[in-house]
């Protein structure tokens, strides 16, 4: 297959050529020529930035419509739609200063526009703004999203939830495909790591018309890493030192764009030991290691721009169960798990004329092992050993649990001719997939999935009017294997299923502008999710959890209708937002306890009840005149979930409020994009809780952040110094699954990054 790809790629360079350029010159409203001006497209995956000049050159670009990005710090976004219908095209930009953050182009949504002309509400972060917050993984650094928080095992495992939903009810795309790692299960992290992402995107809501099943709750897409700008090269490399684990990351970086081709390559290592709650205690077998890799190569002509990429991620973790030995010892005890995806995608667009084609292919191989009692097998049998070797031979563990996950993805999107006012697209996606166990115990049974899904989406936009709608048919078949597993004196069945599930999905938003300066957003969305196979058919202790799981091979599908609200006001100085949404969910899957005992473990079975979800997010911006470097911001989330009987939904997400000055100076003497932080965090009560729930206290939180950037000759340096928990708090989250044995989240913990730029 990669021989293949590379064949393809040799042979459209040496046949194909283009003579189209975009020249220009960016300047600001005092018409001062503006050096160091990011200039992208990103459906090519190219870009580049102006010489001190203002001036900026993209060549080798195809006879399209082409959306050309324009940012650049402490000014307003630029976004605009060019048709090249000559060899050489000028295009100029006038930006216009702004005290808040830049405003970004969407890729999770269909049409890619900038967020203050987007429909949907998307919530969209920067690499770079979730390591200043000092997170140990990405897991905890998405907990800075308001409307997102994780679930947590310890500090190494964690899986997010929007809105109050979770699981398999929320998608996590990276490098274009859905990420498929067994996400049913609590007890094990995302699988993706920062070091092969740009920023992070984030739908809360329905989004199953983009996306199909297990989209209903939302979707955190991962944009990659960029390629370098055309014609340059970029080295870097780094190192994070964790006070609270004694742990440490290292990464490094590789870029290299020419005209047409465009190569990249990253990774990272990083260890911790057992993190330490504020009252000194080390949480045992918390401690986790994690190693990434990520390539990528990329080309682009007048007809086609093609990115093939790869990433590696192999994680580590220890299944935490009480406070015991005290150690910083890194090296893993049982049990704990042993998790490895491998990703291959290819990203490309052909352009057709007036239109285009987006088709993007990839093929997931997961594998998760779960090590939990010091069983093995010898490599040779006994009766082949004299008794002299007999105490040589190795011994080699075998994992208790095994299974490999194989997922087929593909997604085609057909973008129709755009006209003045309006643009529309058709697709199909789909997805194959099969689960094997190779262990001696089984959680869920072996399977197969395929779905395959059909949609249509388009935008009507005219003055400040924006309407966007769209309708999707979803099919998903499952198929699973007969298994008989006697456990100590009883037999654990699973019965073979033949499963197929269907549902139509739609969506409809408008955008407007109220009063001349509220930016207004309404959204009307239904979606659904099919049970996955933990829910259908689990027969089986569940360690992460420390629960015994029964299916239910009964349910029915998940369907959802949600409403979404948004307000935003802004000025020069001032900005408020708010959002509101209510989501009405049919057949809502759940987990309760059944009072038995099984295996030592408390037996809690999947049911379906009808539930309801509403709350929202209250967010407030504030950059003081004259105080141009001090920005004070200020965001309230809350979520309430109940069913249909009036009793409250498990695992919700308590309210938080969240308060953070935050001082910027460009520039002091020869340090660059300087900035200070002080950020409380007051997360309420959560006594509105399931039936095996308790409730959970308040708390409060105090984080400080500093960081700089240093530069002589071509070297830059970036040092980020955070203290997190800076009053070493003992406190429980309300979603912590260590909860139950009273043990307490992290205390203190100083993080130190230094990174080198070339």
């Amino acid at each position: 297959m990669k021989s293949y790809i590379l064949i393809l790629f040799v042979g459209l360079s040496a046949v194909l050529h283009s003579q189209n350029t975009i020249t220009g010159t960016i300047t600001n409203t005092e018409n001062e020529k503006l050096l160091g001006v990011e200039v992208y497209i990103n459906e090519l995956h190219k870009g580049t930035s102006t010489n001190e000049k203002g001036y900026f050159e993209l060549t080798n670009l195809p006879s399209n419509t082409l959306k050309i990005t324009v940012a650049y710090i402490g000014y307003k976004t630029e976004i605009k739609t060019i048709k090249l219908t000559q060899e050489i095209t000028t295009l100029n930009f006038v930006l216009k200063e702004s005290v808040f953050k830049m405003d970004e182009v969407i890729i999770s949504t269909p049409f890619n526009k900038l967020q203050s002309q987007n429909v949907m509400k998307v919530e969209k972060t920067t690499l770079k703004q979730i390591q200043n917050q000092g997170a140990v993984t990405l897991n905890d650094g998405i907990n800075t999203i308001p409307g997102v928080e994780t679930v947590s095992t310890g500090i190494g495992i964690g899986k997010p939830v929007i809105r109050g939903l979770r699981g398999n009810r929320v998608l996590v795309y990276s490098s274009g495909i859905r990420l498929e790692n067994q996400q049913w299960g609590d007890e094990h992290g995302l699988g993706v790591d920062d070091s092969s992402i740009e920023s992070l995107e984030v739908i809360k809501g329905p989004a199953s018309l983009l996306y199909g099943s297990d989209a209903l709750g939302g979707v955190l897409y991962f944009n990659p890493a960029k390629f370098a700008k055309t014609n340059e090269l970029d080295l870097n490399a780094g190192h994070t030192y964790f006070s609270n684990t004694e742990g440490s990351k290292t990464h490094f970086g590789f870029k290299k764009s020419f005209n047409s081709w465009k190569f990249l390559a990253n990774g990272s290592r990083s260890e911790h030991s057992d993190y330490k709650t504020s009252d000194v205690y080390r949480v045992s077998n918390t401690r986790f290691n994690e190693t990434n890799f990520n390539s990528a190569i990329g080309y682009n002509n007048k007809f086609i721009s093609s990115a093939l990429r790869f990433s590696y991620n192999r994680s580590n973790i220890g299944i935490p169960e009480e406070i015991g030995e005290q150690t910083t010892e890194k090296h893993l005890e049982l049990p704990y798990q042993d998790l490895t995806t491998k990703m291959i995608s290819f990203d490309n667009t052909i352009f057709l004329g007036e239109s285009k084609i987006t088709a993007i292919g990839g093929y997931t191989f997961n594998t998760r092992k779960e090590f939990e009692d010091e069983h093995h097998h010898d490599e040779h049998e006994e009766g082949d050993l004299d008794e002299d070797e007999h105490d040589e031979h190795e011994e080699v563990f075998d994992p208790s649990i095994l299974l490999k996950l194989k997922t087929y993805n593909y997604d085609v999107k057909w973008h129709l001719p755009k006209s003045e006012n309006f643009e529309a697209i058709v697709g199909v996606q789909g997805m194959h997939q099969t689960n094997e166990n190779g262990g001696e115990e089984i959680l869920i049974p072996n399977a197969k999935t395929n779905d395959i899904g059909v949609m249509a989406t388009a935008i009507y936009s005219k003055g400040i009017h924006n309407l966007q709608g769209g309708v999707r048919f979803d099919y998903r078949s499952l198929d699973t294997e007969e298994h008989i597993i006697a456990h100590e004196d009883e037999l654990h069945v699973f019965n073979a299923l033949d499963k197929s599930f269907e549902n139509i999905s739609a969506s409809l938003g408008y955008k407007t502008t109220l009063f001349n300066n509220i930016e207004t957003r309404l959204n009307l969305a239904s979606g659904f999710k099919a049970p996955n196979l933990s829910e259908l058919s689990s027969n089986g202790v569940h360690h992460g959890s420390n629960r015994f799981e029964l299916g239910n091979s009964d349910l029915d599908s998940e369907r959802n209708y949600q409403s979404d609200l948004s307000l935003e006001y802004k000025t020069n100085h001032f900005e408020i937002t708010v959002n509101g949404f209510y989501n009405y969910i049919s057949d809502y899957i759940f987990i309760s306890p059944t009072r038995e005992v099984e295996d030592g473990f408390e037996v809690y079975e999947y049911i379906q009840d009808d539930a309801k979800l509403y709350g929202g997010e209250f967010g407030l911006h504030l950059h003081p005149h004259p105080l141009d470097w001090l920005h004070i911001y200020s965001n309230f989330e809350m979520v309430i979930g109940k069913q249909d009987n009036g009793e409250y939904l498990p695992l919700i997400p308590a309210n938080k409020l969240t308060n953070t000055l935050r001082a910027e100076f460009n520039s002091i003497g020869k340090f660059k994009n300087n900035f200070l932080s002080l950020t409380y965090e007051n997360t309420f009560k959560q006594d509105n809780v399931g039936v095996f729930e308790t409730p959970t206290s308040s708390y409060n939180l105090l984080n400080f952040g500093a960081g700089t950037s240093y530069s002589f000759n071509k070297v830059n340096l970036d040092f980020n110094l955070n203290l997190n928990n800076a009053l070493d708090k003992g406190y429980i989250s309300h979603l912590s699954r260590l909860k139950s044995n009273g043990i307490q989240n992290i205390g203190r913990n100083v993080v130190a990054s230094l990174k080198i730029s070339i």
